[in-house]
């Protein structure tokens, strides 16, 4: 194959190696094959095994693993695989699309042994910080808010007018972010993931808001995310605290908005999953881990490098090749799933959320966030329906994950207020704005009080409770 920029180097075996045994070569990871993702991992596995030659975007070569064993072996063996890319025997063109998810960064993700254990430790001991109750409390505030905007009209898109919007305004008050700037840093992590036209954009306008928080929580402490890390005992600069804050709110607020999306869309598309939930014979929390191993909100996790000429399922590594860790592809391994409608119920084994010394930090938030605010969601509206075919539902794939677009659901026409029994119009939250060129400093809001008990709304749906 041609090197348009003459830097590829030697990350496939040559033909008569065991990635060629059966005549095919490495499969793009881009374009039309993978826009069917599942498909795609189907026939990976069958022409070479659990790992397979692949060709990112620009025709990079890389090794991908599809193996659940074999992503647990790579996740678990950091003398082996290393997450710094900068031993990388590749070196990309300064226009590569893959530049954002590989190129080194002052992160806790590209880094190993000593170094990732002090980024870690300040980024684990903070968000152990977190009132867990606390985070709850404002989900359900959230929620409810958003939920007044569309009660009166009987219609929502429940990934424009709640997916998108609840997570990024529940991690906005854990990270002092000014309740009036999160519908916009929202709007604008989801434009930069999305890599629109506007994403470089959108990526200063997310600096600018961490940069700025960052300023003021060195000048004035308050209780959150960003204060905690500045006064860690691991004494990270100012660049790596706000590295981290940029970093941490673009993963938190795409997996959970992923998550959240993809549990109401098996929710109101899958009449077993529902059946289940309102049954009894499933709870919440064991549908979001359903829906972890069916669809991740990623389904690639973060790169990996070869420290040395290795073996990997039945290919041979060289040392600094690419490896690319198939979330979404080990969760369907039929070595561990041979039938695939079986359910999983409270199996937490799938690999939604890594695993090893990089297993993500923050899964118990954005499990928290969705389980809480799907259930808040549903109490409010019990008789929740798909507005349309499911056919007409638009998913985005990318090479990191499938993001579903729209989600029309109908439902009866409520008062606004909680359970539309005269409660107060919550502040209008509405749609994103267009990006300002600063986020402005504003007060963080006062804590909501504990919402009153209310019933199961899986009970509701059948007249219980």
């Amino acid at each position: 194959m041609s090197d348009p920029a003459g830097h590829y180097g030697d990350t496939l075996p040559p033909p008569g190696c065991p990635a060629h045994a059966q005549g095919a070569g490495p499969r793009r990871m881009y374009g039309p094959e993978a826009d069917v993702p599942y498909a795609l991992y189907e026939t990976l596995r069958k022409e070479h095994g659990q790992v397979a030659p692949v060709l990112l975007p620009g025709d990079v070569r890389a090794w991908f693993v599809l193996g659940h064993r074999e992503n647990l072996e790579v996740m678990r063996t950091p003398s082996l695989w290393s997450c710094d890319s900068r031993i990388w025997n590749i070196r990309l063109s300064a226009d590569s699309p893959l530049l954002p998810v590989t190129a080194w960064q002052p992160l806790l993700v590209f880094a190993d042994g000593e170094e990732h254990a002090r980024l870690r430790s300040a980024v684990t001991d903070s968000l152990a910080r977190f009132n867990r109750h606390g985070v709850r409390r404002y989900v359900v505030r959230y929620t409810d808010q958003l939920v007044d905007e569309f009660a009166k009209a009987g219609r929502a898109d429940l990934v424009a007018d709640f997916a998108q919007k609840l997570p990024i305004l529940v991690l906005a008050r854990q990270f002092g972010v000014p309740e009036e700037d999160a519908l916009p840093l929202g709007a604008a992590v989801r434009d930069m993931v999305k890599g629109t036209e506007t994403a470089l954009q959108s990526n200063q306008y997310v600096l600018t808001v961490m940069s700025d928080l960052v300023k003021r929580r060195k000048e004035k402490p308050a209780d959150d995310f960003a204060s905690w890390l500045l006064a860690h005992e691991s004494a990270l600069t100012d660049e790596e605290v706000m590295e981290h804050l940029r970093h941490a709110i673009v993963a938190a607020h795409e997996n959970t908005t992923n998550l959240v999306a993809n549990t109401l869309r098996m929710l109101l598309t899958d009449r077993r999953f529902r059946a289940n939930l309102s049954g009894g014979t499933m709870t919440l929390p064991d549908a979001l881990d359903q829906v972890m191993w069916d669809a991740p909100p990623l389904a690639m996790g973060a790169a990996r490098w070869a420290r040395r000429d290795t073996r990997l399922g039945e290919q041979e590594i060289k040392a600094g090749d690419l490896v690319m860790l198939g979330l979404a592809a080990g969760n369907v391994d039929p070595e561990i799933r041979p039938d695939l409608g079986a359910p999983v119920h409270g199996n937490r084994s799938h690999l939604a959320f890594s695993s090893g010394p990089h297993e993500c930090p923050g899964q118990d938030i954005g499990r928290a966030i969705a389980d809480t605010g799907i259930d808040t969601l549903m109490a409010r509206l019990p008789d929740l329906q798909l507005a349309v075919s499911e056919a007409d539902l638009s998913v985005t794939q990318s090479l990191v994950s499938s993001r579903l677009n729209n989600l029309p659901a109908k439902f009866t026409p409520r008062a606004v207020g909680r359970k539309g029994e005269g409660a107060a119009p919550a502040p209008a939250l509405g749609r994103a704005q267009p990006l300002p060129a600063t986020a402005p400093a504003a007060p963080v809001p006062p804590q909501a009080p504990a919402p009153a008990p209310r019933r199961s709304w899986w009970r509701t749906l059948l007249g219980r409770g």
